[in-house]
């Protein structure tokens, strides 16, 4: 078993990027609307887990450690293909994808998929020998050793088992052996099917693409370079290996195979010399006895003798076959154009009216069906405060039967300004893009809330207040469902209102309670008219004298009731007896 470097992934924010855009650009995913990965300021910080050099850690790789081999090209001879280099055709397809989804969110990195295909050949081989299968996953998980600093760096678990297995220690996972903490943060949906899962090679290898180009670095810039690959492990001996490969892959050449099985890789096959047959020496042709001359059939001098040869019959001419029509070449993307032409207008921190449609047509002239279709935000001149999609800044949708994609309806950001919806669209050779310039006005000045009603309550002793009721409204449009309490409070020292000592205050109180229990505050709620009804005020045995409710809304919008409960009038005097 050759040794291999773990990295063990850990960071603080996330990427700094518009999205993880392009996320499910493989064939095999077939989910709309779905959300990729998310934005953030800075890179990792040079003491996080990913950063640390991890020492002689193994991988458990079934079957050898060695590059797996390209089979042989037809009519060679057993010849292994050009180009030394092989790497299983999803993890290449994955590789490749990262470096054109982060191109899209990241331009300026300049990252070059052959890094990313360095480590995942230093990290686990490509996945081979797992069992990987044709939509990123792999028939056999892919776990690094306990990170327990017995020779490894110490993490304590930090996912609870959900990603490694393991509830006491970190352990990296997946094809790029992220750490659980580290994925939570640069998890990516790499294959549009709407799960990040780095133990699935699109998602990996589209989460390591952005984590290596985070900090707003230039992967062209060979200090950036050497700065992203020491950031996923601070090893001088895994920069180097990384570099190795990288500069194999770009120099030689690279040719995707199958996908290996499990715990094997691909052989070429015993190569096959033909053998060339040997002809068998045919007798010579003679002519045939004739009849008029059975003792003498072969006397030239008596030719008369001889039944003449008969004149052989042509063959019927065969008809001219038709030349075969050649194949036309299958169609591709050829066009992506927004549909309508409504502006792409809001408030700052709501909705816009509509999602932001767009069509993708072939060269053929029908529509792309299933097309994947990038829509994310960028030139925001609002501070990249909030543009989101859900709780995305970006997202994958897929193209209907008409081919067009719909996107959800965008949520501005808290600030006014300008930015630009882009919808990208890929396929194999190319990629095609439209620009939607839109913006966002300030949002109007709040009008306060109002909480109005009946203000001074007079009443005898012993007669209950009832049919109050208060009107909770922002100007002309009321307020439902917010909460309020009613209670009796008393002025302080200070001239603020105070709730009452329900252990020694006398005063009206709330229907639901005895005299006794003095219930002094209720709970409310407004309705749909925005109107909340106090229970009955009971007077009972309540001394002559003012008292104050106060109702307070959440937001501290208050309104103070005024209660004069009069002594109770007289008992009529009896009639006199006559």
């Amino acid at each position: 078993m050759k040794p291999l470097h773990r990295h063990v992934v850990n960071t603080s924010r996330k990427v700094l990027c518009t999205a993880a855009l392009a996320a499910s650009l493989t064939t095999a995913a077939v989910v709309t609307n779905t959300p990729v990965a998310g934005a953030g300021e800075a890179e990792p910080t040079p003491d996080s887990p990913q950063a640390t050099d991890r020492g002689d850690a193994r991988l458990d790789l079934p079957g050898q450690l060695a590059d797996p081999v390209v089979p042989p090209a037809a009519g060679t001879g057993g010849n292994p293909a050009e180009g030394s280099s092989a790497i299983p055709a999803t993890a290449l397809d994955a590789y490749k994808r990262s470096e054109v989804a982060v191109a899209a969110a990241l331009p300026k990195c300049k990252l070059p998929w052959t890094l990313v295909a360095a480590i995942g050949r230093v990290e686990s081989v490509h996945a081979s020998g797992y069992g990987l299968k044709n939509d990123g996953t792999t028939e056999k998980p892919i776990r690094g050793p306990r990170l327990d600093g017995n020779g490894y760096a110490k993490i304590l678990d930090t996912d609870k088992g959900e990603f490694d297995g393991d509830i006491e220690y970190d352990r990296a996972f997946g094809p790029l052996q992220f750490i659980p903490s580290t994925w939570a943060t640069w998890k990516a949906d790499g294959n549009g099917d709407g799960k990040r899962d780095a133990n699935n090679i699109y998602d990996a290898a589209l989460g390591a693409g952005l984590y290596l180009c985070s900090g707003g670095k230039d992967l062209s810039l060979p200090a950036d370079l050497d700065k992203a690959i020491l950031g996923y492990n601070q090893s001088r001996e895994y920069v180097n290996s990384v570099l190795g490969y990288m500069r194999q892959y770009q120099q030689d050449g690279t040719a995707g195979i199958p996908n290996p099985p499990v715990g094997n890789y691909p052989t070429p096959p015993t190569p096959t010399i033909p053998t060339p047959r040997v002809p068998t020496p045919q007798p010579p042709a003679t002519r045939p006895n004739t009849p008029n001359n059975p003792t003498n059939p072969t006397n030239p001098s008596n030719p008369g003798n001889q039944t003449p040869n008969p004149k052989p019959t042509p063959e019927p001419s065969k008809p001219t076959p038709e030349p075969s029509k050649p194949t036309p070449a299958p169609a591709t993307l050829a066009k992506l154009e927004r549909v309508g032409e409504a502006k792409l207008e809001a408030e700052a921190g709501s909705l816009f009216a509509e999602g932001a449609r767009f069509k993708a047509l072939l060269s053929d002239g029908k529509p792309a069906v299933g097309q994947a279709v990038v829509v994310a935000v960028e030139q925001d001149t609002t501070g990249g405060t909030g543009f989101v999609f859900g709780s995305e800044s970006s997202v994958v949708v897929r193209t209907d039967a008409q081919g067009i994609a719909t996107a959800p309806r965008l949520k501005a950001g808290p600030k006014a300004g300008t930015f630009t919806l882009r919808a990208t669209a890929y396929d194999a050779k190319s990629q095609f893009s439209v620009a939607v310039d839109g913006r966002t006005t300030e949002k109007p000045a709040e009008q306060p809330v109002e909480l109005t009603g009946t203000k001074t309550v007079k009443v005898a002793a012993g007669t209950p207040v009832t049919g109050l009721q208060y009107l909770l409204a922002r100007g002309d449009k009321p307020v439902e469902g917010a909460e309020l309490t009613a209670a009796l409070v008393e002025k302080s020292a200070g001239g603020a209102w105070t709730p009452v000592d329900a252990k020694t205050a006398k005063g009206p109180w709330f229907q639901g309670a005895t005299a006794e229990e003095k219930l002094f505050t209720k709970a409310l709620r407004t309705g749909a008219d925005g109107k909340a009804t106090l229970p009955a005020l009971l007077t009972a045995d309540v001394p002559a004298g003012t008292y104050h409710l106060r109702l307070l809304t959440a937001d501290k919008t208050e309104l103070i009731v005024t209660v004069e409960i009069t002594a109770p009038a007289p008992a009529p005097a009896p009639a006199p007896k006559a």
